[in-house]
């Protein structure tokens, strides 16, 4: 079987909110994938969940345990409403592929949490839901992450040479000799919406506070030589990275503007040169940051390749999408896990099925 409807379910580390997708995947050949979408949303987190989150990693093991169900109760809700507002048929969904929403991310230690039980969401939509797409990555001695390059070379192969996805972290895939590159550049809306709470604001919208404020160039350099930016690929971020090296370097109380622009000049910086490094031509940029129209701007001052342009549907919900496809090949029993990009010793098939 080579056909299947896909609900694809992402929660990014950014917190803004789940992307729900749901589409048509078909395979027309070895390389390459065609999907149709058909229905989008964004569901917000309620006030609570989205405090409960924002402390997840301080909180008690039941605390947790408790987050993880009521999580995957609010997926539920979300995917449900979703089915009714776009007249949706259960019978013909295959199944629900939902990323979660990761609180911990060690693969060094050999293990990686992500919330939002799938046994929750197949009981209360009534659908398989495939879930935990990473773990088994980590257990063959992979990242877990990224996951979605495989998309960008199935869906998007031909539309441009990189592909940059600016989400919590920003991360990028390529194909060098053929092979599929890909590995977290940098922090990007994770530190940006931080710095822009302490504003009282969820996010510093087009960058306008970014681009009130004025560089700090002993911070900059502070950031840019961070050990984490000499390393080679694969590789990957967590927010205990952010914590343990990147936080400790900004202030949250003052001279928030200067910060902002700071750490935006420091993602344009990083982003140029991954793709001046792998000579990347033509570049397709998604996921919220894409939205920061001063984040581009300066990206454009280190990049001097084009930058492909994605309608607004696309550029929200590439991720949701593509986690969508993760679940197609699973159940197509194929390889969703690339160990080129995640540095496992072999592909997996990545995911686990929960029954209704």
């Amino acid at each position: 079987m080579n056909s299947f409807r896909i609900i694809g379910l992402m929660s990014g580390t950014s917190l803004d909110g789940v992307d729900i997708t749901y589409a048509s995947y078909n395979r027309i050949s070895d390389k390459n994938w065609e999907f149709v979408l058909h229905a989008s949303k964004t569901c917000q987190f309620t006030d609570i969940l989205l405090s409960s989150l924002h402390e997840a990693t301080k909180l008690t093991g039941s605390q947790l345990a408790t987050l993880n169900h009521d999580l995957g109760i609010f997926f539920a809700s979300c995917i449900n409403e979703f089915i009714d507002e776009n007249a949706i048929t259960k019978s013909e969904i295959d199944a629900i592929a939902s990323h979660g929403q990761t609180i911990f991310h060690q693969p060094a230690r050999g293990f990686t949490t992500q919330i939002g039980n799938p046994a929750v969401i197949a009981v209360k939509t009534g659908i398989r839901t495939i879930g935990d797409f990473r773990t088994k990555d980590v257990l063959y001695g992979g990242q877990g992450a990224p996951l979605v390059p495989i998309g960008d070379y199935y869906l998007f192969g031909s539309k441009a040479d990189g592909f940059i996805n600016i989400g919590g972290f920003a991360n990028i895939s390529f194909q060098e000799k053929g092979i599929v590159k890909a590995y977290d550049i940098c922090p990007a809306n994770l530190p940006m919406n931080k710095l822009a709470r302490s504003k009282h604001l969820e996010y510093d919208k087009n960058g306008d506070l970014a681009r009130a404020g004025e560089l700090n160039y002993f911070l900059l350099d502070l950031l840019n030589s961070l050990d984490y930016y000499q390393e080679e690929g694969p590789k990957s971020l967590g927010t205990e990275w952010l914590e343990q090296h990147f936080y400790p370097l900004l202030k949250f109380d003052k001279d928030i503007e200067n910060n902002l622009a700071t750490v935006v000049e420091h993602i344009a910086i990083q982003l140029g040169e991954i793709c001046t490094k792998n000579n990347l031509k033509r570049v397709m940029i998604t996921g919220g940051g894409a939205k920061n129209t001063f984040l581009i701007e300066r990206f454009k001052r280190y990049y001097q390749g084009e930058i492909i342009s994605v309608d607004k549907e696309l550029i929200d919900y590439k991720e949701a999408l593509i986690f969508g496809l993760l679940g197609a090949l699973n159940l197509n029993n194929e390889p969703n896990c690339l160990s080129s990009v995640t540095g496992a010793s072999e592909n997996v098939i990545g995911g686990v099925h929960h029954l209704p």
